[in-house]
């Protein structure tokens, strides 16, 4: 693996994984505005891969707030002219690929989810996701040019994007520690999730470029354990040290795709046995990170302001 085409590179999980990629590899991560996946006609995509003359191409650009046109757009249109322009310009070339836990739907309550689970999506996001899946195991298939897909579960860490819960509750505490609110008010469904630490996305990427080819595609990227949202959002406000109270208000946008799903908990023992990878951020290094990088800065901005 000499050299790696990032496409996404600007969004949430691209940045974090051209981190880590720089320390053992040529990265060429080109702006949105020099590749818009979406837009992108695919011969402007085939002469982008053969200037660049990638070993592995790591796509983590996507979507996550939109319709369901949107989402068939960014997802299985972008991983449909991805196969192409790889295996036009660069057929010898890895392409990774990252999904989403939402691939697999509603799984019973305790269940731990592997990749033989069969993928039931309750949503348009995770139809789209699972559609671009399986267009990425059919390219590997038929050997066409090698496919990994990484279904990432619940990520978190710095400059997680506004929908998501837990980038809202650290705005909302941290407004409260600067404004001297004594509560928070967000609506949570009882819902249980496996958060993953976005250091260990990005470990899996360098994982998933460097290991042999073989039969297996999809891995699953977790942490192996569910948590209750209701637990992590306490957790999160008493690492950023707020004491005040949670109390029950508005949902979020896409609260009613995450109620559909009470449970879900990743298997992670392929990506072990078969990536040698393994998670090495427990969840309250996670909530310390991103409230250190999200939270606690952007207070003390704010605090600083109003004391002058």
């Amino acid at each position: 693996m000499n050299r790696v085409l990032l496409l996404g590179a600007g969004g949430f999980l691209g940045r974090h994984i051209r981190s880590v990629l720089v320390g053992h590899t040529i990265v060429r991560s080109p702006t949105r505005a020099e590749c818009d996946l979406v837009r992108m006609d695919l011969p402007a995509l085939i002469a982008l891969v053969a200037r660049e003359r990638p070993d592995v191409v790591v796509t983590a650009a996507g979507q996550i707030v939109g319709s369901g046109a949107d989402f068939v757009q960014a997802h299985v249109v972008t991983t449909a002219k991805l196969i192409e322009a790889v295996a036009a310009a660069a057929p010898g070339a890895r392409l990774i690929r990252i999904g989403s836990a939402a691939e697999y739907g509603a799984v019973p309550h305790g269940l731990t989810v592997g990749e033989e689970q069969p993928a039931a999506p309750v949503s348009e996001y995770g139809l789209s996701h699972l559609a671009a899946t399986r267009l990425a195991e059919f390219a590997g298939e038929a050997g066409r040019l090698d496919t990994i897909v990484l279904r990432v579960f619940n990520p978190v860490g710095p400059g997680m994007r506004p929908g998501n819960i837990l980038s809202r509750v650290t705005a909302m505490v941290s407004s409260a520690a600067a404004g001297g609110a004594t509560d928070i008010a967000l609506g949570l469904h009882d819902t249980y999730r496996d958060f993953v630490d976005v250091r260990d996305i990005a470990a899996a990427v360098l994982a998933a470029a460097r290991c042999p080819a073989g039969p297996q595609r999809v891995f699953n990227v977790g942490s192996g354990r569910a948590v209750a949202t209701r637990d992590v959002v306490r957790l999160l406000a008493d690492v950023a040290g707020f004491t005040g109270e949670i109390r029950h208000g508005g949902f979020t946008p896409d609260a009613a795709r995450s109620a559909a799903v009470p449970w879900m908990c990743a298997d992670i023992d392929r990506a072990h046995r078969v990536l040698g990878w393994a998670p090495a951020y427990d969840l309250n290094e996670s909530l310390n990170t991103l409230w250190q990088a999200d939270g606690e800065w952007p207070a003390r901005r704010v605090a600083g302001v109003a004391a002058r």
